[in-house]
């Protein structure tokens, strides 16, 4: 019997299983209703979201409801529900060209002083007096207010059908946009949405149906790309070509730099379920070199794509080639001390997670980094920390279990992570000040990117755009293979961003290097940038800024008298590259020893001295440790990592 090389019959199992728990429970899968669970329906609407009052217990149907204003926004329709009847607001009017239903999200907003009964296609929900209900519907739903049919044919109007065949000459991310920005997607193609809210799907020499009405067309293939455009209106009832093909803005692989997303969820509930081949497109459309998907549990036991891990670990995934290397990784995840990514396992790990469904934060995270270590996996820190970040008493705030990467202090220190992503999901200024001081503070490591995109969903802020919207870049000196990438981020040869090329280097010396100088030593420095979104270049040292100025080339002069880095950054305001808020780039430092000493500035020191102490109080506070022994466990570590930090003072 022959088997999909993309599907071994246990992964194959897994999806049917993950199919089930969607078709059951919605878009949380049925996981258990953590804080992040609990807002996945409401995040597909960001700016609402941002503004919804999320307190403990809270109706978050009716906290969306509340914050809602006139304009609905795109993928939203509305039922009001008054004392004297209903009525529909279908928002954005969708046009249709086949029998494909129109699919949104309705929100019921009632006035009535008094509960009301609605049904959703057979299902029925009570609606509290003033309550809201947020549920996904069709245009051919059934929906009922008191057993009264509501009329949900205002969601779509029919326009005249015409076909578009799209060709790039290789594989792109494409967005075909109608008027008020509707999208229109391949038949049988996921309807994804990106940060922006523009729609997405990738491949090449493709077919989709369209309305013979005016269409812009965009194309790009990742960040190493620009967009190019056009706009065309089909012919009625016939087929229209469109060739465009994106204008390359730099060649990393030429370069001998690879790109990689090392924090990417194929499955991780959502609203379907994504099967690897959805990730080799991705991947190969938006040229992405290295791919770590990586198997990780959300808020219970279930570990999603773990049986993938099994079958694939250490080993390319079977879409691979020459300029593209896919694996499966490992996200491990305790809330209260932080996640890890992993890169490169040869083998499952003995656990993936500690500290969820009341189970203990134990072991501590160090204890799982070194098991991960010794399968050859590089290790970097996730989505660190997501506030500003200007005492240690911030890292630690109130000990929320918000996955703020509170023990990479100690993992540092003890060498037993090799990076953190400095790029991510959430804040970027919090987490870069906090990698500042660790590396000033005398610890080794290395910015790292990871955008924790999940394939599951397809419209949810930036976990639904396309994985590699931001990258680290490492430099390898030969081919790229999965060794020689792990090999180059363990020497530090990388740098992190969201679109911006960025170069730095000291008299010649290249990012990783080691620069072994006497005091009174004179070196120069240089920082190049390359990408239109770029408004700033600064190049740093352990002190703070050296030199700054607008986007492309810098130069500086640095006289050395203490062991110090430099590092590179470029950033710039939001641009339609940049799939996150703002734009950024930041490089692993060069190092420049003096006097045979490393960087271990006593402000940074003392600082992380300051965190070890709290994280202490931490430990002993609000940890879920069952005896003496676990307690001892995290003491230990936290000891060593003291006694580190002290002999550097």
């Amino acid at each position: 019997m022959h088997h999909d090389p993309l599907l071994p019959p246990a992964v194959a199992r897994a999806l049917e299983e993950y199919g089930a728990l969607l078709a059951e429970h919605g878009l949380t899968w049925g996981e258990p209703p953590l804080d992040y669970v609990r807002m996945m329906t409401f995040l597909r609407f960001p700016k609402e979201a941002e503004r919804m009052s999320v307190a403990p217990g809270a109706d978050l149907d009716a906290a969306f409801r509340d914050v809602l204003g006139e304009t609905l926004p795109d993928g939203l329709v509305a039922l009001r529900v008054t004392p004297h009847g209903h009525h529909f607001d279908p928002g954005t009017v969708h046009a249709v060209v086949a029998a494909r239903p129109v699919e949104v999200t309705l929100v019921v907003d009632s006035s009535r002083d008094t509960a009301t009964a609605v049904t959703v296609d057979g299902r029925p929900y009570e609606i509290a007096a003033r309550g809201a209900l947020l549920v996904d519907v069709r245009s051919d739903s059934h929906v009922t207010v008191d057993g009264v049919p509501v009329d949900l044919s205002p969601l779509r109007r029919h326009a005249v059908p015409s076909r578009l065949r799209l060709r790039a000459g290789f594989p792109c991310r494409w967005s075909v946009t109608s008027k008020g920005g509707q999208g229109w997607y391949p038949e049988g193609v996921p309807r994804r949405l990106d940060y922006h809210g523009r729609p997405f799907f990738h491949g090449d020499d493709i077919v989709l149906d369209v309305p013979a009405e005016p269409l812009t067309v965009q194309v790009t293939r990742g960040m190493e790309y620009d967009w190019a455009e056009t706009t065309v209106v089909p012919e009625p009832w016939g087929e229209t070509r469109v060739e465009l093909t994106p204008e390359r803005i730099y060649d990393a692989a030429a370069r001998g730099w690879y790109g990689a997303d090392l924090h990417v969820h194929l499955n991780w509930a959502g609203d379907l379920v994504a099967p690897p081949a959805a990730a080799a497109l991705m991947q190969h459309g938006e040229d992405l070199h290295v791919l770590n998907l990586v198997a990780g549990n959300v808020s219970g036991e279930r570990v999603y794509d773990r049986e993938a891990l099994q079958h694939w670990a250490g080993r390319d995934l079977p879409w691979s080639d020459a300029g593209h290397i896919a694996r499966m990784g490992v996200e491990y995840r305790n809330d209260l001390f932080g996640h890890v990514h992993a890169f490169g396992v040869t083998a499952p790990p003995m656990r993936y997670h500690t500290g969820f469904g009341g189970e203990a934060d134990w072991p501590p995270n160090g204890a799982a980094c070194g098991e991960m270590r010794e399968s050859g996996a590089v290790l970097g820190y996730a989505h660190p920390f997501h506030r500003s970040i200007a005492t240690p008493e911030d890292i630690i705030a109130e000990g929320r279990r918000n996955c703020s990467a509170r023990a990479v202090v100690v993992d540092a220190a003890l060498g037993l992570v090799d990076g953190m992503e400095l790029l991510h999901f959430s804040d970027i200024e919090g987490t870069v000040e906090v990698y500042r001081r660790l590396i000033g503070a005398g610890n080794r490591l290395t910015a790292l990117a990871g955008t924790d995109s999940m394939l599951s969903f397809t419209r949810q802020e930036t976990v639904s755009s396309p994985p590699g919207w931001e990258r680290v870049y490492a430099r390898l000196d030969g081919p790229l293979t999965a060794e020689a990438y792990a090999t180059a981020v363990r020497r530090g040869r990388t740098f992190a961003t969201t679109g911006p090329w960025l170069e730095l280097s000291v008299d010649g010396h290249q990012i990783g290097d080691t620069l072994n100088l006497s005091p009174g030593d004179r070196v120069t420095v240089r920082a190049r940038a390359i990408g239109p979104e770029v408004e700033r270049v600064e190049i740093r040292t352990a002190d703070g800024v050296l030199a700054e100025g607008g986007g492309g080339e810098l130069t500086a002069a640095l006289t050395v008298t203490e062991p110090t880095y430099l590092v590179a950054v470029a950033s710039g305001g939001g641009h339609r590259r940049s799939l996150h808020r703002q734009v950024y780039a930041h490089t692993s430092p060069i190092y420049l020893d003096v006097g045979g000493r490393h960087v271990a500035r006593g402000e940074d020191v003392r600082w992380c001295l300051r965190w070890l102490v709290l994280l202490e109080e931490l430990v002993r506070g609000q940890a879920r440790l069952e005896g003496e022994g676990q307690l001892r466990d995290h003491l230990d570590l936290i000891e060593k990592a003291r006694a580190v930090y002290r002999a550097r003072l």
